[in-house]
């Protein structure tokens, strides 16, 4: 573990908005838009015609214009050695299909000074609250916005903006700091401040992401995936399949980090978001060790678990660099929002979780300013301008304490069924070929090494793996074999050889 050399104190930066990058969660569309003088004077020329006054007036100059002073502070955190998308991506792969092995895995974690943002100042906060009210700006229609991921055709260009994820990126001159800002959800029964360009896949997400179970509330409901089995029972291997197909949001955020990280190679990333966008943010920095801020954020330790993110043990609270900002009387941010006669669920959204990783800041409204709980209070309009400007001082950021979502939920996990017929045993089996033994077996029991019984020949087996990146897959292996006096020195954690050199008795 490397411990890093401990960052100076600096002066308050100030951000401006660089590029906003659409993903339309549908495996092929990934689009970037670049803020320069030509889409300023559009949006300002259009604006009149479909931006609203709610939209604009948190503002003090056009959304696309304004800077945003962001004071920062150093810190430390642990994090994967390697958190190239490669890398984690071809992990997540994986776990997906090796749930029970990828919990055994022993990562690479190392301990690295870093800016974090001072969530003791006020200004800071609002700056990043204000960045996710950014992300909610409608667009203008003609905006020129370039492919970076499959090219689509023009006959195919229509209703591509109604769905999937949207990250605004904002970077101070330096470019010392790269700031994602995640869109939340879009829909008037849930108030959250959305324009209603992304309603219904938004609402398909929410269900699967923050529902015990593909949003099964009752025999009433029309469920988003089929992984319900019997009343309160549901498949667990199902349910991870789902929220990682190419199709759903996590994925779409992976490719937003893919991008954004490879046009600022040597800048550090923060992520924030509100709402959706707030849990989608958490789940991007627990993928990678990136700093997250989010508001009023669902429950998402939930998707955490299922999606087997990874997560340092024993991580220490002041290297814990996930906020959730929240007010007790918002009733999503504080999983109470579910139940039959709920807003939430007459709205068609099962929010059932409660837990969040991380820090919770928390301002509590309810015995401090006697509001009700009302779904009113989870827009992110009321929470800068009647919560975050209204207090003297910050909320207090804490720990948050022992929680278990879905407790009266039974999860059935098939991974032994599906995988019966390809997993190895680490005794000898009928299917070894006959005459030799395994001399060595990777840690998800796939022998790398045999033995001939009647010569001292060493034959090794990789397994073909496949890393999946954002438009193609690529093999890392195939099956290999090193005649005598040569064997493997080191081997990746899937099990093929790094590095051969000479063969010692």
């Amino acid at each position: 573990m490397t411990i890093g050399a401990p960052l100076p104190h600096s002066l308050p930066s100030r951000f401006k908005i660089k590029h906003i990058f659409h993903n339309a969660a549908d495996g092929k569309l990934h689009r970037r838009l670049d803020i320069n003088d030509e889409f300023v004077d559009l949006y300002r020329s259009e604006m009149s015609d479909f931006a609203s006054i709610e939209e604009i007036d948190l503002f003090e100059s056009s959304p696309f214009e304004q800077e945003f002073t962001i004071r920062h502070q150093p810190g430390q955190t642990i994090r994967l050695a390697d958190r190239s998308p490669d890398f984690v991506e071809s992990y997540l792969s994986f776990a997906l299909e090796n749930p029970k092995a990828a919990d055994t895995i022993e990562f690479d974690w190392k301990q690295e000074a870093l800016l974090i943002p001072n969530m003791s100042d006020t200004e800071t906060i609002v700056s990043l609250a204000l960045m996710c009210s950014d992300a909610y700006v409608r667009l203008p229609t003609d905006a020129d916005w370039n492919d970076v991921g499959e090219r689509y055709n023009e006959s195919e260009r229509f209703g591509w903006e109604e769905g999937g994820v949207r990250g605004h990126v904002f970077s101070d001159p330096e470019e010392k700091i790269v700031i994602i800002s995640v869109k939340g959800t879009s829909a008037a029964g849930l108030n959250t401040g959305g324009d209603g360009e992304t309603v219904e896949q938004d609402k398909i997400n929410d269900n699967l992401l923050f529902s015990c179970c593909c949003a099964r509330v009752s025999s009433l409901w029309k469920t988003v995936c089929d992984c319900y089995e019997e009343p309160y029972t549901c498949n667990q291997n199902c349910l991870e399949h789902e929220v990682r197909r190419q199709d759903r949001y996590y994925e779409a955020a992976l490719q937003i980090y893919r991008n954004v990280s490879h046009m600022y190679p040597e800048s550090e990333i923060w992520v924030t978001g509100h709402s959706l966008g707030g849990s989608l943010s958490s789940l991007m920095g627990r993928t990678f060790g990136l700093p997250v801020v989010s508001f009023e954020a669902v429950g998402e330790l939930l998707p955490t678990r299922r999606l087997h993110l990874p997560m340092p043990p024993g991580l220490p609270e002041e290297m814990e660099n996930i906020w959730h900002v929240g007010n007790t009387a918002d009733p999503i941010f504080m999983g109470v929002c579910n139940g039959a006669s709920s807003s939430c669920s007459l709205a068609g959204y099962a929010l059932e979780t409660q837990c969040h990783s991380g820090k919770k800041c928390v301002y509590d409204v309810v015995t401090d300013l006697g509001w009700h709980v009302s779904l009113l209070n989870h827009r992110i309009r009321t929470i800068i301008t009647d919560i975050l400007l209204a207090y003297n001082e910050t909320a207090q950021c804490v720990k948050s304490p022992p929680c278990y979502d879905c407790y009266n939920w039974k999860f059935v996990d098939h991974s032994r069924d599906r995988y019966r017929t390809t997993t190895s045993s680490p005794s000898p089996t009928p299917s070894d070929p006959p005459g030799r033994r395994c001399l060595k077996r990777t840690w998800y029991g796939r022998c790398y090494e045999w033995e001939d019984d009647d010569s001292s020949t060493l034959k090794t087996t990789f397994t073909t793996s496949t890393i999946y990146s954002k438009t193609s897959s690529r093999s890392l292996s195939t099956t290999t074999s090193i005649e005598g006096g040569e064997k493997c020195l080191r081997r990746s954690w899937l099990g093929y050889c790094l590095e051969y050199g000479p063969g010692g008795n």
